[in-house]
């Protein structure tokens, strides 16, 4: 038998054109009538055919990549066909760090979440010149990076080509990084060139490879070679994979395959009367209590139905959850369950996050000689999940960057004359801890987290976690956690992690329900009662306890309770669902302690009713008192005391006199004496 190195290069194209007639000879031309010109081809069925082939694919992919095209040219009513090879075997399965000079020229496998993508450019793979002396046709195929010329005609010339032709295909660049699952410690995730041609950068290929797509690379490892400032060549080169195959491997929600049995098995699943509880039961069966923010964590992930209006507005589906509350109290683990579940999913800590690390940043790029955009965590995360640990820990610049994301679901970037909008549907989990260490129920949430009360606002759900003594919560909650660290095993999960994250996704990408006349009627009927159920007093300030935004949240809650039972209609029930989860919410945050009332202006302002209403009441003391002495200036003293009349209590009515004096409504021209600015 022959070395693998010793086949000449006939002998290769030769095996190779029986193997593709054999095998792929009907789908060649089945391919060519829908106009697709590149094959696929899984490794182990060349490998079963003829191993010396296989070994020599792996030993040198260049020249045989350039045998595959000669072979496919040869079969009957085929041309201009690319082959590509998928699924190699582990030894060629190499991480990006592991990368190393013998690796050079080998065909290889890497995985990793692309980072930046440059636009798409034409490249030429040959040019045609002309021989000034002699007349002669010289083609020079372009292999390397550099544009090369012919060195010599068959006539003896030298240099000063005259160029017929080129033939150019379309090219692009994507940065590659190691995903950080596959990371050890504090290592660094290192990053890897990808050079992309032909039918890899055509545009239903290239929306597979955007910025934050996880995708696995077959292609061949080349040196790239380094200019020094000085125009010399350094001894030192780059490396870059001039790839193959490339196909995404995580998936968004409307990406992940489901077989046929599997669709058998979801369907049996939603004919379950106690589907819901099943799905908030399969979450985190391994974080004890809980359920409410389980089960507003199961309709999060559902979402509702992004809709687009006529007028050109479009109305998001995705909810926005924040969980603020007491250390030790799970919310972290909450958050790293709910990112095993959602696909597509990124977890960042506030403390290590900044702005442009969240949305996007312009980063120089010397492949294309110019500015490139980097998407931020948001905008890789986008048609997916984003879970942010210790919100209240970023810097005020940083938090700055989430109005537009959460809300328009877009980052603009107007940097480096780069005018760009990036979009991020993607769903935020948040978690936060109080200032103070401990949640206070009787505080404003704006003053406890250091928040802005508009950031605040984006939110659809807002759950405080409590840690509260209890005898019979506290020996449950033990007897959980000591079981599960005795034996390792958690038991009575309805719905395995797999088969929960194919429902949720298949209830995002097929399910589209509609309201129906109960559930507007529900809901209708909840939004009047709650604005109206204050009564105005006088020319007091009312307490509003519901806004039009929460108004959406129910909608969107009421779709996803239907997804969850894969319903194609939003019954009563679902609105009643909606409702209770919201009350919940504004039970426990939005309830003024001074009025025992709702107002939402105590989550989405920081200023509740009855304080404006005091502040109202005030200014009015102060006005009413300079018109009575005839002086401006008043003194703090008698501003009280009529407070006091009023039913407005001192400490209360200094708080809000330093506070109007920081607005500017009033001003303090000497200590003890406030004066209205006119």
């Amino acid at each position: 038998m022959k070395a693998v190195t010793e086949l000449s290069v006939d002998e290769q194209v030769q095996k190779i054109q029986s193997f593709l007639e054999g095998q792929f000879h009907a789908e060649l031309l089945e391919r060519i009538r829908k106009g697709t010109h590149k094959l696929t081809v899984d490794f182990d069925d060349l490998a079963r055919f003829d191993p010396e082939i296989a070994t020599l694919l792996l030993e040198d992919p260049e020249n045989m990549l350039r045998a595959c095209e000669a072979a496919v040219d040869r079969l009957e009513g085929v041309k201009d066909f690319t082959v590509r090879f998928r699924q190699l075997p582990e030894s060629q399965q190499i991480s990006i760090r592991h990368l190393r000079s013998i690796h050079l020229g080998k065909f290889m496998q890497l995985t990793g979440i692309v980072r930046q993508k440059t636009d798409v450019r034409p490249q030429v793979t040959a040019a045609r010149f002309e021989c000034p002396s002699c007349g002669n046709s010289l083609l020079v195929l372009q292999t390397d990076i550099k544009f090369r010329e012919p060195d010599r005609c068959s006539c003896g010339r030298k240099g000063r080509f005259r160029m017929l032709s080129k033939e150019l295909v379309d090219a692009q660049k994507i940065v590659l990084e190691e995903a950080p699952d596959e990371l050890e410690g504090g290592e660094q995730p290192k990053r890897l060139n990808i050079f992309l041609k032909k039918d890899l950068v055509a545009p239903i290929t290239e929306s597979r490879t955007n910025p934050g797509s996880k995708v696995t690379v077959s292609g061949y490892l080349k040196e790239v070679p380094i200019t020094l400032q000085t125009g010399g060549q350094s001894t030192r080169f780059d490396l870059m994979v001039e790839a193959n195959h490339i196909e995404a491997v995580q998936e968004d929600y409307s990406q992940i395959k489901i077989s046929p049995e599997e669709e058998e098995e979801i369907f049996s699943l939603a004919k379950d009367p106690q589907i819901y509880q099943k799905l908030v039961k399969s979450l985190a069966p391994s974080i004890y209590g809980h359920d409410r923010i389980k089960e507003a964590m199961v309709l999060q992930m559902l979402g509702g139905v992004r809709k687009s209006r006529t007028d050109g507005i479009k109305t998001r589906g995705d909810m926005h959850i924040l969980l603020v509350g007491d250390p030790g109290s799970g919310k972290s683990q909450l958050l790293k369950r709910g990112q095993k579940v959602a696909p597509k999913s990124r977890f960042v800590s506030g403390k290590g996050a900044s702005g442009a690390g969240l949305t996007a940043s312009v980063v120089k790029d010397e492949f294309m000689r110019g500015w490139a955009l980097e998407a931020g965590a948001l905008v890789l995360a986008n048609k997916g999940q984003i879970f942010i640990d210790e919100l209240d820990k970023m810097s005020h610049e940083d938090r700055s960057a989430f109005h537009e994301a959460l809300e328009q679901q877009q980052v603009t970037i107007s940097k480096a004359n780069i005018q760009a909008t990036l979009r991020c549907e993607t769903i935020v989990l948040a978690a936060a801890n109080p200032k103070l260490g401990r949640f206070d129920p009787y505080e404003m949430l704006a003053k406890q987290i250091d928040l802005p009360s508009t950031l605040i606002n984006r939110f659809d759900l807002i759950f405080p976690v409590r840690d509260l003594p209890s005898e019979e919560k506290d020996r449950k909650l033990a007897n959980f956690v000591l079981n599960i660290h005795r034996t390792g095993d958690i038991r009575d999960v309805p719905i395995e992690t797999d088969m929960l994250k194919k429902y949720i996704s298949y209830a995002r990408s097929r399910i589209f329900p509609e309201l129906t006349a109960g559930a507007v009627e529900e809901i209708e009927n909840f939004y009047v009662q709650m604005r109206n159920s204050v009564s105005r007093e006088g020319e007091g300030i009312s307490a509003i306890p519901i806004s039009a935004r929460q108004l959406e949240g129910l909608v969107r809650l009421s779709e996803a309770s239907a997804r969850s039972r894969l319903g194609a209609q939003v019954t009563r029930d679902d609105a009643k669902r909606a409702i209770d989860l919201l009350m919940h919410c504004l039970s426990q945050l939005g309830v003024d302690p001074d009025t025992g009332k709702f107002d939402i202006d105590r989550l989405t302002t920081g200023v509740t009713a009855s304080t404006r209403n005091q502040a109202h009441v005030l200014k009015q003391i102060i006005r009413e008192l300079a018109e009575v002495t005839g002086d401006p200036l008043v003194s703090e003293e008698e501003i009280l005391a009529k407070a006091a009349e009023q039913g407005v209590k001192e400490d209360k009515a200094e708080e809000i006199l330093e506070k109007l004096n920081r607005m500017g409504d009033i001003f303090r021209p000497k200590p003890g004496f406030y004066s209205m600015m006119k």
